[in-house]
Parts: structure tokens; sequence; C-alpha cells
């Protein structure tokens, strides 16, 4: 059976973008090329891989498991030159991030030209993904790490902390609670708590905080759930009421209206920020000079918890 690694490339490439002349593209070949190779393949196994009729196109049931072995073997194969790398004294190579939302604003500008600098041979690709998009995407080996919040379920990943953020309270200048040095959890109004949009890691940590959490950002006459920390500021700044921030966020509060920050003294919660990756990860020289960067850059008082509460979040 006279199967090639470019073959094996090129429906990996259609799998993931769904689209002949896009997957040709990035595989930089033309349409014509690619869809004979894949027909070529296709011959060769004797099954057709996708289905051509639909759109976007979608592989077959056979077509699904051929892609996911095509998978591993392209990501072993990219391994050997990752191994090689990893014995040399020059660091070179491409390095693909993953970074959940509520991180990216805050902590990139921390590390990223630190690192780039640094290490001018290193092509570092980040991406702004939300933590179900940053897993699959590592299962689909197009991005080999993921800088997000942890614990996570299960034994599928290798799991690094980094630093811990601890949550505080945003008020109003006016909110009842202004007055105060700290609140107590069972202080805070939980309806009156502007919430991140379902989906994100932090919002579910939120509710999981609050003791009744039923009510979690119930407000009585104006719902509005964001995707943003920097909008759930502008809400509080203009609507009333409060919110919930990791540190990372509050460093313009402090800076400027350190009064409207309440740490929560009862729990002193905290995330747990990790990278992440597959348990065959090759890249280990990279992975190292990173993790040095995001320490050495990262605020001190981050990087241990002495005291708190890790507030998980898939609960």
């Amino acid at each position: 059976m006279n199967i090639t690694l470019a073959q094996l490339e090129y429906i990996v490439s259609v799998d993931t973008y769904r689209h002949f002349v896009t997957a040709a593209e990035k595989c930089f070949v033309t349409q014509p090329t690619l869809s004979m190779q894949i027909k070529k393949l296709e011959d060769v196994l004797g099954v057709v891989v996708f289905d051509r009729n639909k759109q976007p196109i979608v592989p077959t049931e056979a077509g699904a498991a051929i892609i996911a072995q095509a998978r591993k073997v392209i990501n072993d194969a990219r391994k050997i030159d990752d191994i090689i790398m990893n014995f040399k004294e020059q660091v070179s190579g491409t390095l693909r991030l993953g970074i959940i939302p509520t991180l990216a604003p805050y902590a990139l500008p921390y590390f990223v030209g630190r690192f780039i600098n640094k290490h001018p041979n290193v092509k570092l690709e980040v991406k702004e993904l939300m933590t179900h998009q940053i897993l699959d995407a590592l299962r689909r080996d197009t991005i080999d790490l993921g800088l997000l919040v942890t614990p996570l379920s299960g034994k599928e990943w290798v799991e690094i902390p980094l630093f811990y953020e601890e949550f505080k309270l945003y008020v109003n200048e006016k909110h009842k609670l202004i007055g105060k040095n700290k609140v107590d959890i069972e202080e805070i109004d939980t309806e009156e708590l502007w919430l991140l949009a379902e989906g994100h890691c932090f919002r579910n940590q939120v509710i999981n905080l609050c003791p009744s959490n039923t009510n979690v950002g119930k407000h009585s006459n104006f719902q509005y759930e964001s995707g943003s920390l920097e909008t759930l500021k502008k809400i509080v700044d203009t609507e009333g009421g409060s919110t919930l921030l990791p540190d990372l966020a509050t460093t313009d509060i402090r800076r400027h209206h350190p009064e409207r920050l309440k740490p929560i003294g009862s729990i002193h919660p905290f995330r747990e920020v990790s990278l992440i990756h597959n348990k065959n990860f090759a890249k280990t020289k990279l992975l190292d000079l990173l993790i040095n960067t995001i320490k050495t850059t990262i605020p001190n008082r981050m990087l241990q918890m002495e005291q708190g509460e890790i507030i998980e979040w898939e609960k």
C-alpha cells in the first residue's frame, strides 16, 4: 500500500478547513493537485474519505477514522524535527499557542515582547480561543499549547501551573460596599453581579463561588452578558452593580480607582493559570523557554498562592 505523508497532510487540511481550495492554499499546492492526490489515496484505500455532495465538505464515517489516524502519523513525523531541535544550541522553530479571552489582553503584553525579542528565530503564533476550542485545537494538532484555567477534568492533558490570580470585586462609585476595605462573599448581592457570557470558564467560577448561585446575574430589568471583562467594567461604571475580576484585569483600576476594588476576605478565591499540552508533546526546549519568560514577567505576587482557595469551573 503506497501512501505518502503529503496525501495524509492533504486530507487533514481538507478536514480542518472543510474546503478544497482553502486546504490547497494552506498546503501550498494547487486545488487540482490536492484533489488528484486525495482521489489517489481513496483509490489505494478502497474507500471514500470525503462526502463531496455536502457543503461544507465532511468526512465519511470511514474517512473520519482515517483522518484521525493521519493526524497521529503527521504529528509523530513532525516530532522528528522537534526532537532534533532540542539537541541544537540555536533555538528555532514555531510555537503555536491558544489563549482564553479573559487572559489574552492582560497576560500577553507581559511576556510576548520579551519572548520574541529574546528568541528571534522562534515564530510564536497566538490564537485567542475559548477553552473548549483550545482543547479541540490540541486534539486536532492545530496548536501546540494552551494557556488557560485549570484544573481540567480527565487525564488527557499535561498541566503546568504557572501563576494564580485572586478574584476581586469591582463596584460602582456609589455602591453600598464602596466604603469597605474588604468584603465577605455573603455580603455580595449576587443578583446585581454582571457576568460573562456562557462558555467562559470565569463565568462558571463566579457562579460556583456564590453561596446561592441560582440567581447570579439576574438583574431585574436589564439583562446583559458580555464576552469581555472590559465591557463588564464599563457596565458597572454606567449602570451600577458590581462584577468579579481576576487580578491581571485590575491593573488600571489599581492605579486610578483602588477604592472600588474589594478583596474577598472570607475565602480569598483564586484561579489557577496553566500551560497545557498533549502527552506526546515534543517541543520541550521551546516550552521551557516560554515557561521561564512567563514566570519572570508576570507579577511576583501571582507566582504562589500562600492562602486562599482555587475555584473550580467545571462543576
